[in-house]
Protein backbone atom coordinates (compact mmCIF):
# COMPACT_ATOMS: atom_id res chain seq x y z
CA UNK A 1 0.00 0.00 0.00
CA UNK A 2 1.75 3.45 -0.97
CA UNK A 3 1.85 6.38 1.27
CA UNK A 4 -1.51 8.13 -0.14
CA UNK A 5 -3.70 4.86 0.65
CA UNK A 6 -2.29 4.28 3.79
CA UNK A 7 -3.19 7.41 4.79
CA UNK A 8 -6.72 7.63 3.41
CA UNK A 9 -7.37 4.38 5.12
CA UNK A 10 -5.98 5.31 7.73
CA UNK A 11 -8.13 9.01 8.27
CA UNK A 12 -11.14 8.50 6.17
CA UNK A 13 -13.34 6.29 8.69
CA UNK A 14 -12.22 8.20 11.71
CA UNK A 15 -12.90 11.57 9.71
CA UNK A 16 -16.77 10.15 8.36
CA UNK A 17 -17.65 9.11 11.97
CA UNK A 18 -16.59 12.78 13.55
CA UNK A 19 -18.17 14.40 10.93
CA UNK A 20 -21.47 12.02 11.60
CA UNK A 21 -21.13 12.92 14.79
CA UNK A 22 -20.57 16.52 14.59
CA UNK A 23 -23.67 16.44 13.15
CA UNK A 24 -25.63 14.63 15.23
CA UNK A 25 -24.59 16.76 17.71
CA UNK A 26 -21.55 15.69 19.48
CA UNK A 27 -17.99 17.42 18.98
CA UNK A 28 -15.78 15.59 20.81
CA UNK A 29 -14.45 13.03 17.53
CA UNK A 30 -13.86 16.37 15.50
CA UNK A 31 -12.11 17.99 18.59
CA UNK A 32 -10.20 14.97 18.78
CA UNK A 33 -8.82 14.68 15.01
CA UNK A 34 -7.87 18.30 15.36
CA UNK A 35 -3.66 19.04 16.84
CA UNK A 36 -3.92 20.99 20.07
CA UNK A 37 -0.28 22.83 18.74
CA UNK A 38 -1.24 25.95 16.39
CA UNK A 39 -1.15 26.89 14.14
CA UNK A 40 -4.66 25.42 13.65
CA UNK A 41 -7.01 26.94 10.84
CA UNK A 42 -10.79 27.42 10.34
CA UNK A 43 -11.99 28.55 7.43
CA UNK A 44 -15.64 27.34 7.54
CA UNK A 45 -18.87 27.36 5.39
CA UNK A 46 -20.04 29.39 8.38
CA UNK A 47 -17.17 30.78 10.26
CA UNK A 48 -13.69 31.51 10.70
CA UNK A 49 -11.42 30.69 13.68
CA UNK A 50 -7.26 31.21 14.02
CA UNK A 51 -5.62 29.04 17.02
CA UNK A 52 -6.42 26.25 18.83
CA UNK A 53 -7.92 28.49 21.64
CA UNK A 54 -10.59 29.89 18.86
CA UNK A 55 -10.88 26.35 16.95
CA UNK A 56 -12.04 24.21 19.48
CA UNK A 57 -15.04 25.96 20.80
CA UNK A 58 -16.32 26.74 17.19
CA UNK A 59 -17.11 23.14 16.71
CA UNK A 60 -18.70 22.40 19.83
CA UNK A 61 -20.92 25.83 19.19
CA UNK A 62 -21.69 23.93 15.21
CA UNK A 63 -22.48 20.53 17.16
CA UNK A 64 -24.70 22.85 19.27
CA UNK A 65 -26.84 23.55 15.81
CA UNK A 66 -27.51 19.79 14.19
CA UNK A 67 -29.05 17.05 15.13
CA UNK A 68 -30.75 14.04 13.45
CA UNK A 69 -27.66 13.47 11.01
CA UNK A 70 -29.51 10.84 8.49
CA UNK A 71 -26.32 10.56 6.24
CA UNK A 72 -22.89 11.60 5.46
CA UNK A 73 -20.56 11.00 2.35
CA UNK A 74 -17.32 12.02 1.62
CA UNK A 75 -16.24 12.06 -2.19
CA UNK A 76 -12.93 12.11 -2.32
CA UNK A 77 -11.70 14.42 -5.08
CA UNK A 78 -7.89 14.48 -4.76
CA UNK A 79 -5.37 13.85 -1.76
CA UNK A 80 -1.74 13.50 -1.33
CA UNK A 81 1.39 13.21 1.41
CA UNK A 82 4.51 14.56 1.72
CA UNK A 83 6.52 13.08 4.54
CA UNK A 84 4.31 14.59 7.72
CA UNK A 85 1.91 16.66 5.62
CA UNK A 86 -1.48 15.25 3.78
CA UNK A 87 -3.91 17.08 2.56
CA UNK A 88 -7.78 15.89 1.10
CA UNK A 89 -10.30 17.83 -1.14
CA UNK A 90 -13.59 16.37 -1.73
CA UNK A 91 -16.99 16.86 -1.59
CA UNK A 92 -19.07 16.55 1.45
CA UNK A 93 -22.92 15.58 1.03
CA UNK A 94 -24.67 15.88 4.14
CA UNK A 95 -28.28 15.27 5.78
CA UNK A 96 -28.87 16.71 8.49
CA UNK A 97 -31.40 18.78 10.82
CA UNK A 98 -29.69 22.47 11.31
CA UNK A 99 -31.45 24.65 14.13
CA UNK A 100 -34.26 22.07 14.82
CA UNK A 101 -35.54 21.95 11.71
CA UNK A 102 -36.52 19.15 9.17
CA UNK A 103 -33.00 16.98 7.77
CA UNK A 104 -32.39 18.45 4.39
CA UNK A 105 -29.51 17.66 2.32
CA UNK A 106 -26.34 20.48 1.82
CA UNK A 107 -22.75 19.91 0.39
CA UNK A 108 -19.67 21.34 0.94
CA UNK A 109 -16.22 21.60 -0.99
CA UNK A 110 -14.14 20.73 1.72
CA UNK A 111 -10.00 20.98 1.84
CA UNK A 112 -8.51 19.33 4.65
CA UNK A 113 -4.65 19.43 5.51
CA UNK A 114 -3.43 17.28 8.14
CA UNK A 115 -0.13 16.87 10.29
CA UNK A 116 1.32 13.55 11.51
CA UNK A 117 1.94 14.29 15.33
CA UNK A 118 3.83 11.29 17.31
CA UNK A 119 2.60 9.10 14.80
CA UNK A 120 -1.18 10.03 13.93
CA UNK A 121 -2.52 12.46 11.46
CA UNK A 122 -3.94 15.48 12.98
CA UNK A 123 -6.62 18.40 11.51
CA UNK A 124 -4.40 21.95 11.35
CA UNK A 125 -6.53 23.31 8.39
CA UNK A 126 -10.06 23.19 7.16
CA UNK A 127 -11.80 24.96 4.42
CA UNK A 128 -15.34 24.44 3.38
CA UNK A 129 -17.57 26.23 1.42
CA UNK A 130 -20.46 26.08 -0.76
CA UNK A 131 -20.30 24.78 -4.19
CA UNK A 132 -20.13 27.25 -7.07
CA UNK A 133 -23.42 26.00 -8.75
CA UNK A 134 -25.20 26.21 -4.87
CA UNK A 135 -28.71 26.15 -3.83
CA UNK A 136 -30.78 27.39 -1.02
CA UNK A 137 -29.08 24.55 1.30
CA UNK A 138 -25.93 26.76 1.60
CA UNK A 139 -27.64 29.92 2.18
CA UNK A 140 -30.22 27.62 4.49
CA UNK A 141 -26.92 26.16 6.57
CA UNK A 142 -25.44 29.77 6.73
CA UNK A 143 -28.44 31.28 8.68
CA UNK A 144 -29.34 28.22 10.48
CA UNK A 145 -25.99 28.27 11.79
CA UNK A 146 -25.00 31.99 12.34
CA UNK A 147 -28.55 32.68 14.06
CA UNK A 148 -26.98 31.13 17.32
CA UNK A 149 -23.23 32.38 16.51
CA UNK A 150 -23.66 35.83 16.03
CA UNK A 151 -21.07 35.91 13.83
CA UNK A 152 -20.81 38.26 10.77
CA UNK A 153 -21.80 36.38 7.36
CA UNK A 154 -18.78 38.89 5.54
CA UNK A 155 -16.47 36.58 7.87
CA UNK A 156 -17.82 33.16 6.98
CA UNK A 157 -14.80 31.48 5.72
Amino acid sequence: MDDVNAFLAAVMPQLTAAETALHNGDAGPRKAMWSSVDPVTLFGAVMTRIGRDQVAPAFDLLASRFSDCTSFQYEVIASGTSGDIAYIVGIEQTTASIAGAAPLPYALRVTTVFRREDGEWKIIHRHGDALPDGDSSSTRLQLGLLEQTGDNPDDAG
